[in-house]
């Protein structure tokens, strides 16, 4: 299959083919191409988990609570040895590092060999709420002096609490930082429909519909899901429900097969009304109608971390789909190294730095319902970066970012 998706990209993609994780391994050369990573991360070690925690729920980006420097830490604090006890079940950490880590060498290894005027291509971790923190990324991007530098969001679906909440932070870096002249800014913020990325969810499904009864198969339900959202950022208009259902209609349109699917959500947090059927319920709900046959789909997730290590395998699949009496539940796998993954994200870069836009006037474009400030000098901030202008001749567009 990868060989004909290698064909039909011929003129950006002759070469990922042959990849492998054995050529993962970053150019000692000065990079002249910066690929930033945006995600939000996760904990390492188990000593990492509290401060996580608490960075999360302090972020008002991520999730708005009544009084949030009170409760923030409070439920930080109270679900912390909960969150540890659920990261020493999946190995004691996230591999969410080794993963992107290992996603971003691929890439730029992708990259060096399709583009070469733009190589060296050198990848920078940012994540959100644990090290290396996007101000760390940064100072390495300007120390290493390269020419251009591409803010490359790891949610292929836009949302104000994800993506939103990385940008808010890269301009929050310069308030009081002169932005690098000698540096050229661009952005990919989303990528909800790119035909590799359906293609590789379609392949992630093929391989579990293969472990059912083909008597049964064609009737196995395909159960997208995505991590919830608050209502209040939906009645916003915030884009993340709909590019997360175009994402499964592209999906289901590579795919080509006669299932049934749905798609629901999971990971809700705090007290407030979120997007719902929740994936849990979902479950429940399908097991009393008679459908007991399975499939889980990730379909927001890039690389495997605890929302599908635990939530999904080991509290749904195994704990919720037991009780409910599934008869049969499977889950597929994040894209992680998947060769198809990889020829995604160097496909969707390289069409960028050849010919793609500096920034997208759907990321310029604000909720309906947006009354934030912060959003509203972010994305003035990041007009002028991207747009090479001088930030010099007047203040930081940030600076007012509260």
């Amino acid at each position: 299959m990868l060989s004909s998706i290698c064909r039909r990209n011929a003129r950006l993609l002759p070469q990922l083919c042959s990849y492998s994780t054995a050529d993962a391994n970053p150019s000692p050369a000065k990079p002249k191409t910066a690929i930033v990573m945006l995600n939000m991360g996760g904990p390492k070690t188990i000593d990492q988990v509290g401060d996580y925690l608490l960075r999360i729920m302090t972020d008002r980006d991520m999730i708005q609570l009544p009084v949030q420097s009170k409760l923030g830490p409070w439920i930080a604090n109270r679900r912390t040895e909960e969150v540890k006890k659920k990261y020493m079940e999946i190995g004691g950490g996230s591999p969410i590092y080794k993963w992107t880590d290992l996603q971003g060498k691929l890439l730029t290894n992708a990259l060096d060999q399709m583009l070469p005027n733009s190589a060296p291509h050198k990848h920078y971790i940012a994540f959100r709420y644990v090290p290396p923190f996007t101000e760390d990324a940064l100072q390495q991007v300007e120390a290493d002096g390269v020419e251009r530098a591409i803010i490359f969001s790891q949610y292929p679906q836009y949302s104000c609490a994800t993506t939103g909440s990385s940008l808010n932070a890269i301009a929050d870096y310069y308030k009081k930082r002169q932005v690098p002249n000698n540096i050229r800014f661009s952005m990919i913020e989303r990528w909800p429909t790119h035909p590799l990325l359906a293609k590789v969810f379609a392949e992630r499904i093929r391989e579990k519909l293969k472990l059912f009864d083909p008597k049964i198969r064609n009737d196995v339900l395909i159960m997208f899901t995505a991590h919830s959202l608050p209502l209040k950022a939906v009645s916003r208009g915030d884009t993340y429900p709909h590019e997360v259902a175009a994402s499964v209609a592209t999906v289901m349109s590579e795919l080509r097969v006669p299932n049934p699917h749905r798609l629901v959500w999971q990971s809700k947090v705090g007290p407030l009304p979120w997007l719902q059927p929740y994936t849990d319920d979902a479950i429940k709900a399908y097991a009393k109608q008679g459908r007991k046959h399975l499939i889980l789909v990730p379909i927001a997730f890039v690389n495997e971390h605890i929302e599908t290590l635990h939530e999904l395998d080991i509290e749904y699949c195994d704990e919720v789909a037991k009780d409910a009496g599934i008869t049969q539940i499977e889950r597929a796998a994040a894209p992680n190294d998947h060769p198809i993954f990889i020829a995604a994200l160097a496909d969707i870069v390289a069409k960028h730095i050849t010919s793609g836009p500096s920034l997208s006037l759907q990321f310029l474009s604000r909720c309906p319902h947006c009354v934030s400030k912060r959003c509203d000098t972010s994305k003035a901030f990041f007009k002028k970066l991207c747009n090479n202008l001088d930030f010099t001749r007047e203040p930081v567009s940030s600076a007012s970012i509260a």
